[in-house]
């Protein structure tokens, strides 16, 4: 029996590289992938127009779509992790000395208010220095993926004709989220970024999630052994891609996987679990975040974000 074709969009990274190029498949299901070259266009198009059956979304655009009803559903899946202690850059002439001297300021973020790199940024800011997100004014530079989303009043949009790196070279902005900017005025907002990320993971488990792959609900009521089949599938490439960063084969390694290979070193466990049990603290963080920052309006229960079959699996 030939496999039921599913229209999947993901980017090729280390975890998934063995399902595009076919050496690992579901056992029961064909993933037909297409290529979308800036995948934030694939979130639209799936929150907007449901275009694809499986697709890589940013976590927080997942829970708000849930929240306003989307018909798709995740599989605890967390393709993409990262630290985002170096995503808020700031204007070194803006006076602004520590994290809490942005109360009462203008702060850039890159593209939407809920774009899942600046909710972590955020929280940061909020639980690890004491700052009062409510007292900051938010400039997006462009409009949210899901058309219903209303953002707090302090949520304000850049306008046209501006960039946000302009804005804060110029000092129209204290600080921005989610940019990348070389220029002798700018700095990041944390000193040594990168080692601060690894002293929260160290002392507090801090180890951010931004993707996840949301299936089809239509798909996964048809076909009911369609989420588990999946699920296994991703596992199984994972741990291909974990085996290598292990035994040091990766002959090229990217960033991505420096940064995989580092937090292996750090904790001693798998750097890309999978399943809803070995990520629930971070899960929990995540929407409690998205909670106290205006962008869901209850915290949902985190099992029933997935997919039911799924909910007791783990890789």
């Amino acid at each position: 029996m030939a496999k039921k074709l599913l229209t999947t969009v993901t980017r090729t990274q280390g975890d998934n590289e063995a399902l595009k190029d076919g050496s690992i498949t579901p056992e029961r299901f064909e993933l037909d992938f297409e290529e979308v070259p800036v995948l934030v266009h694939a979130f639209r198009r799936m929150v907007r127009g449901l275009e694809f059956d499986v697709c890589e979304m940013a976590f927080t655009t997942y829970l708000v779509s849930k929240a306003h009803g989307k018909p798709f559903t995740a599989l605890p899946v967390f393709l993409v992790r990262g630290f985002h202690h170096g995503a808020i850059l700031y204007n070194t002439k803006s006076g602004i000395r520590t994290p809490r001297d942005l109360e009462g300021r203008r702060v850039g973020v890159n593209r939407g208010y809920t774009v899942t790199t600046g909710v972590w940024a955020r929280g940061i800011l909020q639980d690890e220095y004491g700052v009062d997100l409510d007292t900051v004014t938010w400039v997006i530079s462009g409009d949210e993926h899901l058309a219903e989303y209303r953002a707090p009043s302090n949520v304000v949009s850049m306008g046209p004709g501006a960039t946000l790196e302009a804005l804060l070279i110029a000092g129209e902005l204290d600080a921005v989220i989610g940019i990348e900017l070389e220029h002798p005025d700018v700095a990041t907002l944390i000193p040594h970024p990168d080692e601060a990320a690894f002293d929260a993971l160290r002392d507090h488990g801090l180890y951010p999630i931004n993707h996840l792959i949301v299936v089809k609900d239509e798909l996964l009521e048809r076909y009911p052994d369609l989420a588990s089949d999946v699920f296994g599938a991703f596992v199984r490439a994972k741990d291909r891609y974990v085996d290598q960063l292990r035994a040091g084969a990766i002959l090229e390694p990217t960033p991505t996987d420096l940064m995989y290979t580092r937090v292996m070193a750090a904790t001693g466990a798998d750097p890309l679990p999978y399943g809803i049990s070995a990520n629930r603290a971070m899960i929990e963080t995540l929407v409690n975040h998205a909670v106290s920052q205006g962008i869901i309006d209850h915290a949902p229960d985190v099992d029933l974000l997935f997919s039911e079959p799924t909910r007791g699996m783990n890789g």
